[in-house]
């Protein structure tokens, strides 16, 4: 028997049954997920809080044994004062350091008696001084112990030679609050020779202890190296040992708390406690100084108070999930009864298109989700189609070939058909509209052409007017910014150079002066390649003409050669706001040829002009020179037979010079360039050893001459004739020679020579003494 069910029944059955089963497994695992993460995040939770307390209570600790440690290291840099004088001055510090911290009991300090007395040769006695609280007022004294053998805790500190934080113990004077002390021992040379230490109470840190609650009904606690009980909710164990209470010597040995806090390692569990309640506990390790013993701070969360907040979201879970499935029940109900509808819908548009009405108010909407929803769309997606079609249709009517459409598929015929036309049209069109713009440039060009042709015709006579004229009316026609013509200058075969002789810019000539060597900079590039160069981003400073409007600068540039027959006869430059299009450089290259030719006719005019007349100039010349040239005969002729007579007299007079006295040439530099043959007799020496050293080389010279030498040469090189006595001793011989040094002067009236002529006058010097 087959059962016949409606479309409405096959849903409310089939959905609705799966959809609960889906839902309460999915509310299921979200509930108990989150119920686990809430657990998960408790606990780190309690874990961050411990574990930031820890590190302030050890921050705290640390800070104070700072000051332990800066005393210890304070003593050794003392020493060597006398001791009375450091003790005085150590004395000022505990008193002002106890006074600005609260928190400490005392300040004290323990020298060996081996260290202080040389005489004391025992392993125990020490001097003590102490500096303590005591009725609101800061007390001190110092004192002689163990003199026969050391305490044990003193003698344990004393082997141990570390830093030490004590366990905690009983203040006597503060009212039997907790107290612990930080010692940090001085070794001098690696020997012990004292201790330094502070009384610290505990008071705060159990008052900041019993604030960390971060759940309803946890404690937090905190232990000391050996396990002894600083801070508890339970007052009564405070200053106990842990080991004293079977629960948590228990919970110590099962989880081995205080071997792991030496290890420096964080331990945390679930366990019950003594009233067989479950809870969290987490334990942080807290590195005091260099201690070897950390203590500990730790903390108890109830895990039901953990849980409550995990419980209570699994709860409005629950409730939310069974109200989730009402709610599915009602809308499944409701979409079984609105499925019939659309189909209805959709059969009624589907008749209306069978008789080829197209209308965009024909489509459904209906959104169902399944192939109701599929079917709606395809006959929404049709109806776009065709209405799209007709309108696309209409407007290639009408001539808008930017009309576009969207295919429905690779398979939509009539949508490809109706694009295939559109694109021979738009092609039509296009080639139509690219003939008009050749011939527009064509034109262009050729206008420009015609006028440039005329600008060369008339303007011939010059080469900067013909310059000029160029490359005004070439940055208008371009619509350029500025632009400007380099003459290629030839004149020094050795010194070839482009110069500007033509500037425009922002619509009048400016006046520069710029040269470009062979293959320099663009223009020199430009010139050596032979080649356009063509620049659409420039630098910002390139271009050294500026609007003064503070409108932007050029940044395309073109650099045609200005060449005919391969000759390069300069560079012409033009920059723009805009780039050139390809045939506007083209045009400026069949220009420049064009200028280029021209220029050639200018430079071969103006170069005949310029032979023409200085071939006048030359005749002109060539005349007075002769009448010069037979006047200065004459006068030369006069001038050699006077110069012959003078000749003889100044030979006769150099013989006579140079047989009487002792005749040295130097250079400006003071280096001797020749000398006489009476002056190498005199000193014994060849010509070969003595040119070319200096003046002052074997003088013996005072100490005078000596700081006054470069002011006696400076003298000579301005042209003043100076004398000088010089003393002497060649071959054992004492010698007094008066030197007259006289600067030698050139045509041009430049001191080439330092002549120097020595005079012996030793005999009349001894004559006059």
């Amino acid at each position: 028997m087959v059962i016949k069910l409606k479309i409405r029944q096959k849903i409310q059955l089939f959905i609705l049954s799966t959809s609960i089963v889906i839902f309460v497994a999915t509310i299921g695992y979200i509930s108990i997920s989150a119920r686990n993460i809430a657990v998960s995040s408790a606990r780190d939770l309690a874990d961050a809080r411990i574990q930031e307390s820890a590190l302030n209570i050890q921050d705290k600790l640390n800070a104070d044994f700072s000051v332990v440690r800066t005393f210890s290291q304070s003593f050794l840099e003392y020493r060597n004062l006398p001791r009375e004088e450091w003790k005085k001055l150590f004395s000022g510090m505990y008193l002002n350091v106890l006074q600005r911290n609260p928190q400490m009991d005392a300040i004290w300090d323990s020298w060996e008696l081996s260290n202080l007395d040389p005489t004391w040769n025992k392993p125990y006695g020490r001097e003590f001084y102490l500096c303590w609280r005591e009725g609101g007022e800061i007390l001190t004294k110092s004192e002689i112990r163990s003199l026969t053998g050391d305490p044990p805790h003193y003698a344990a500190m004393k082997a141990a030679g570390v830093e030490n934080i004590a366990e905690p113990y009983i203040s006597l004077l503060q009212k039997g609050g907790l107290m612990t002390t930080l010692v940090c021992p001085m070794f001098e040379k690696g020997k012990y020779i004292g201790l330094i230490g502070v009384d610290l109470l505990l008071t705060r840190f159990q008052e900041y202890v019993r604030n960390i609650k971060p759940f309803e009904g946890s404690y937090a606690f905190m232990l000391s190296g050996d396990g002894m009980i600083v801070s508890d909710p339970d007052t009564a164990k405070v200053g106990k040992n842990q080991s004293e209470f079977d629960f948590r010597k228990q919970m110590n040995e099962k989880y081995k708390i205080l071997e792991q806090m030496r290890k420096g390692k964080k331990v945390s569990f679930t366990d019950f406690n003594e009233n067989g309640e479950e809870y969290y506990y987490s334990y942080t390790p807290m590195q005091v100084g260099q201690t070897l013993t950390p203590w500990t701070l730790g903390i108890a969360v109830p895990l039901k108070s953990m849980l409550r907040d995990a419980n209570h979201a699994y709860n409005v879970s629950i409730i939310t999930g069974i109200l989730g499935l009402l709610i599915l029940v009602l809308v499944i109900a409701y979409l079984a009864n609105s499925i019939t509808l659309p189909i209805e819908k959709v059969t009624k548009s589907l008749a209306q298109m069978a008789t080829g009405k197209v209308d965009r108010s024909m489509k459904q909407d209906i959104h169902t989700g399944d192939e109701m929803d599929d079917m709606t769309k395809a006959l929404n997606i049709s109806i776009d189609g065709l209405v799209d079609k007709a309108d696309f249709a209409t407007a290639i009517g009408q001539e808008n070939l930017s009309v576009d459409i969207n295919l429905l598929s690779n398979e939509d015929i009539l949508g490809k058909a109706l694009l295939n036309m559109r694109d021979s049209l738009r092609k039509a069109k296009l080639e139509e509209e690219t003939r008009k713009e050749e011939e527009a440039k064509i034109q262009w060009a050729n206008q420009g052409l015609a006028s440039f042709t005329e600008i060369l015709r008339q303007t011939n006579d010059g080469m900067v007017t013909l310059s000029d004229n160029i490359i005004k009316h070439l940055v208008r026609y371009l619509n350029a910014i500025q632009g400007g013509i380099f003459v290629k200058n030839e004149d020094d075969v050795h010194n070839v150079f482009y110069e500007m002789v033509a500037a425009f810019a922002y619509d009048r000539k400016k006046y520069l002066t710029k040269t470009y060597e062979e293959a320099e900079g663009l223009v020199g590039t430009c010139g050596a390649e032979r080649n356009t160069i063509y620049l659409t981003e420039i630098p910002q400073d390139y271009i050294e003409i500026t609007s003064g409007l503070g409108d932007a600068n050029p940044n395309v540039l073109l650099l045609v050669p200005l060449k005919t027959e391969e000759v390069i006869l300069g560079v012409m430059e033009i920059a723009s706001l805009h780039k050139f299009e390809k045939y506007q450089i083209e045009f400026v290259e069949k220009i420049a040829q064009n200028i280029a030719a021209t220029i050639h006719s200018v430079r071969v005019n103006e170069k005949t002009k310029v032979l023409l007349e200085q071939s006048q100039q030359q005749a002109e010349i060539m005349a007075a020179q002769e009448e010069e040239m037979r006047q200065n005969m004459e006068e030369l002729q006069a001038t050699q037979e006077e110069s012959a007579r003078k000749g003889t007299e100044m030979e006769g007079l150099i013989n006579a010079l140079n047989a009487s006295n002792y005749v040295i040439e130097y250079d400006i530099r003071g280096y001797i360039r020749s000398v006489n043959d009476s002056y190498l007799d005199l000193l014994g020496v060849s010509r070969e050893n003595i040119v070319g050293t200096h003046h002052s080389d074997g003088v013996d010279m005072s100490t005078y001459e000596e700081e006054t030498y470069d002011e006696f040469w400076n003298t000579l090189l301005a042209g003043k004739i100076k004398k000088h006595t010089t003393k002497l001793k060649i071959n054992g011989i004492d010698l007094t020679l008066i030197e007259t040094y006289t600067p030698i002067f050139n045509e041009h009236g430049e001191i080439t020579t330092i002549l120097k002529i020595a005079t012996d006058v030793t005999d009349a010097q001894k004559k006059k003494h």
